[in-house]
């Protein structure tokens, strides 16, 4: 698994509404998909259709303190790491704030659980069956 590094390359994977692209989402997230192809190669030079790339965006409107933008991305990429994903491009996007009554912590065992659970419900589709 590789990271999305570049504008360009979320820019690819957000922009693209075609047969190669896909979305999911779930309360708190959206997964946008772009199947890599040779066009993309200039953007995805590593390896076309080997492996994944994996792109975080958390806004701050949504969570408003760092150790909680930080905690959903580290959750992110530990579970494409642990659970591969099918190859392609993908963007996490953090689309609704966890309630800050449920939360009280910014970095709690509970929101780990649940953005955790949230998030592998999210990926399941995606997920690469060995």
């Amino acid at each position: 698994m590789q990271h999305l590094l570049h504008k360009s390359q979320f820019d690819a994977v957000l922009g693209t509404r075609s047969v190669l692209s896909k979305t999911a989402r779930s309360e708190h997230f959206f997964v946008h998909r772009l199947q890599i192809t040779p066009e993309h190669a200039a953007l995805f030079p590593a390896a076309i259709a080997l492996e994944a790339f994996v792109g975080v965006m958390s806004a701050k409107r949504f969570a408003k303190r760092a150790v909680t933008r930080n905690l959903i991305k580290r959750q992110i990429y530990a579970i494409t790491t642990e659970f591969p994903l099918v190859p392609a491009a993908y963007a996490v996007r953090l689309k609704a704030p966890f309630a800050k009554e449920q939360f009280k912590s910014a970095s709690s065992d509970a929101l780990k659980r649940v953005v955790r659970a949230e998030l592998l419900a999210l990926l399941e589709p995606f997920r690469l069956q060995l």
